[in-house]
């Protein structure tokens, strides 16, 4: 599993049909106290992330094992949306 900002969306309307109905969102790795680093990708939002939020997601066949990506051409997928990140008992990111 990794951190993620959601820093944009896209929109594909000629896509594998499989695709139909996932929300595609732009995306940078973060760190747990929320500095990106790292080229921008595409991931799949299987839990109605939007622009800003630090995520969780999976990548590479992980990624295919949600309920929403099963047997689906991704490679990333978004599974989870951040509270709090706490670091050696320090809490290192809260959501505003």
């Amino acid at each position: 599993m990794q951190i993620a900002r959601i820093i944009g969306s896209a929109v594909a309307t000629v896509k594998d049909p499989k695709l139909t109905g996932l929300k595609l969102l732009v995306a940078q790795k973060a760190t747990p106290d929320d500095k990106v680093y790292g080229d921008p990708f595409l991931v799949a939002d299987t839990v109605g992330a939007g622009e800003g939020e630090l995520v969780i997601l999976v990548e590479g066949s992980s990624a295919r094992e949600t309920l929403k990506t099963t047997d689906t051409p991704v490679d990333a997928v978004i599974i989870g949306i951040l509270d709090s990140i706490e670091v050696d008992s320090e809490q290192v990111f809260v959501k505003s």
